[in-house]
């Protein structure tokens, strides 16, 4: 079990969405944290909102000095710190062949490299402090399932699933967990990502569908999921998934696997 009360937690993506619910879930629960993020006027509403509970923290976690000054201040401010979420993220689709490399590299700047940013700036902290911790990355459903016209985003996350998968076999030695959040659709602001990728200062347009949008707008209230991600936290939880009716295509999915690997499996060419 990993405890909540008494804790510091350092949150990207903390002015909004998912990132601002679970930075008052934690306050509710008796942590202090530190929220981060790019956007600094949704940070000082955030700041105004949460009161002296918390700290804002100008962060892009696409930049690692970016990332290691938010650590520095967050140490210089509380002290310590115990619980990591690398939570930022942005949505990023669009047709094979038509999606630009600049939009890529942005995808996997922000929604990996954050994500590896966050690891190998504050797991070097929390190790060195040797009370343990635990570690949340932000996924998304689209990690497990695949989409069509969703390549940069799916990919991204898959990769955020795998990678979180080896730091749970890698960090357990050193008591701090690891959780992976899998969210489908909640309300928050990712269909508006898309107006800030490199193509969209080329003229491209960078507004989602309006079926995502509308998806996104009639999805979960970002408070449920940070109540239950908190439980899960507590319950050390490594999986954490949101929308239950989804848990027919991960099952599809995994049948996939199996009859395909049955078939390697059954081939002579492959025997001992």
């Amino acid at each position: 079990m990993t405890e909540i009360q008494g804790k510091v937690a350092f949150i990207t993506g903390g002015a909004s969405g998912i990132g601002l619910a679970l930075a008052k879930t934690l306050i509710s629960r008796g942590a202090r944290v530190a929220i981060a993020d790019i956007d600094e006027q949704a940070l000082d509403a955030a700041q105004s909102e949460l009161g002296s509970q918390a700290t804002a923290i100008s962060c892009d976690v696409a930049n690692l000095a970016s990332v290691e000054q938010a650590a520095e201040k967050t140490v210089s401010t509380y002290g310590e710190v115990h619980l990591l979420f690398n939570n930022a993220g942005v949505g990023a689709g669009g047709i094979a062949g038509e999606i630009s490399i600049e939009d890529w590299r942005w995808a996997i700047d922000v929604n990996l490299m954050g994500v590896v940013h966050g690891i190998e700036t504050f797991v070097p902290i929390i190790q060195s402090q040797k009370t343990g911790g635990h570690i949340i990355n932000t996924a998304s459903i689209a990690g497990h399932i695949a989409a069509p016209y969703m390549s940069p985003y799916s990919a991204t996350k898959f990769a955020v699933v795998g990678y979180s998968e080896c730091l749970k076999l890698e960090l357990a030695i050193f008591n701090i967990g690891v959780s992976v959040l899998s969210p489908a659709f909640v309300r928050t602001n990712i269909h508006n990502s898309g107006a800030n990728r490199p193509s969209a200062d080329k003229g491209a347009d960078g507004d989602e569908p309006d079926t995502f949008k509308a998806l996104v707008e009639g999805g979960l209230n970002p408070a449920v999921v940070a109540d239950w991600t908190a439980d899960s936290i507590e319950a050390n939880r490594f999986h954490i998934f949101t929308h239950s009716e989804l848990m027919t295509a991960v099952e599809d999915r995994m049948e996939d696997l199996l009859s395909d690997y049955a078939a390697s499996a059954a081939s002579d060419r492959f025997a001992a």
